[in-house]
């Protein structure tokens, strides 16, 4: 007995010792990734619902990540508001992918500043996520820029926490200017590739991609934007890879939301060259005059709402308006370089479903 107890006290006095000691190695600091990527999805509202959207969203973010051999230095975090808010981090840990809840809230309004701020800090404050460059996906409703409640009004994001709520672009502008810059922000929401709206947040990213009209039921696909979302510079590819997964299908005819083959339209502008773009389009602009009734019968329009209903706003088609608007053809062929400097990628079906018309 007096043997085994003198044992027992040499193994275990040596580890005793090197607990008190205090000269432990120090873990090294966390390495800074290539890319964090964060998907906002405000999904507490009519969305909601048709949990097939936000699931299969999900879904299609497991399988890009699957996808990627080596994921050790990349980010994926999503942020998802169903009713019962979470952050979640999805990996791929040598093959397998998981899914990690990293913070759980409580319900919110998570189109909210103060709330949309707290998210982005768990993510862009962590020193765990901390990156060369970032990407910011946000996903809901959209209805482009001019702030709610204005009777015709323009605003991303929508939660019913308490009623209703909205995000209005200004409000998001705040949030992102504490943010870092990101490579690219997408807008994964009807109406909102605007140029209003990417003149508004042209300091906050390098790139802006959106969908000028309303977007397909299921969203980007998001699979398809693998592994160009983890590459700088890639928002090209990114737009390429969600419209191919609808022109691939794509028909004219009436589909359904695990089917979409009715097509849709994608765009991505580049920030540096957009107060270029204001500048010429002043430039062309000027002294030029209108009937506003008259253009806006003969310009595109990508809402197809009731003009004078409560959901009206009205998205124009710009090339056209401009094409319309400047008879001097040197001036409108110096607009339209650079709007082709701007406007990087425009990809689009023959015709574009409206839930309105059909």
């Amino acid at each position: 007995m007096k043997t085994k107890l003198y044992l027992l006290f040499f193994f275990v006095f040596p580890l005793f010792m090197s607990a008190c000691r205090g000269d432990d190695p120090i873990p090294d600091p966390p390495v800074d990734g290539k890319r964090t990527v964060l998907v906002y999805m405000a999904a507490d509202n009519s969305i909601n619902p048709l949990a097939s959207f936000t699931d299969g969203g999900l879904e299609e973010l497991k399988a890009g990540m699957a996808s990627i051999d080596n994921t050790s230095d990349m980010h994926l975090l999503v942020y998802i508001d169903t009713g019962f808010p979470r952050l979640i981090e999805i990996e791929n840990k040598g093959g397998t992918v998981v899914e990690t809840i990293v913070k759980e809230y409580e319900d919110r309004n998570s189109c909210g500043v103060a709330e949309t701020q707290e998210v982005f800090n768990d993510v862009f404050g962590n020193s765990l996520y901390k990156a060369e460059s970032y990407g910011l996906i946000y996903w809901s409703h959209g209805e482009g820029w001019i702030p709610t409640p204005l009777p015709s009004t323009r605003w991303i994001g929508n939660d019913k926490t308490g009623g209703g709520h909205y995000m209005n672009i200004e409000d998001l502008k705040l949030v992102l200017q504490n943010a870092p810059h990101f490579d690219f922000i997408m807008f994964d929401a009807c109406f909102m590739q605007s140029v209003e709206v990417a003149y508004e947040l042209r300091d906050c990213c390098d790139y802006y991609i959106g969908f000028p009209a309303e977007n397909p039921g299921p969203g980007a696909a998001y699979d398809r934007m693998f592994p160009f979302i983890f590459q700088k510079g890639a928002a090209v590819e990114m737009a390429i890879g969600t419209f191919a997964a609808y022109d691939e299908i794509y028909t004219g005819k009436i589909g359904s939301n695990s089917n979409w083959t009715m097509g849709t339209a994608i765009d991505v502008l580049k920030s540096s060259e957009l107060e270029n773009l204001a500048a010429a389009t002043a430039n062309a602009l000027s002294g030029v005059t209108a009937d506003r009734e008259v253009l806006r019968s003969s310009v595109f329009d990508y809402d197809q709402r009731k003009v004078g209903s409560s959901y009206y706003v009205g998205y124009y088609d710009f090339v056209e308006m401009m094409e319309k608007l400047v008879v001097d053809e040197v001036a409108l062929d110096e607009w339209k370089q650079a709007y082709d400097a701007a406007s990087v990628c425009w990809k689009k079906t023959p015709m574009i479903y409206s839930m309105s018309v059909g």
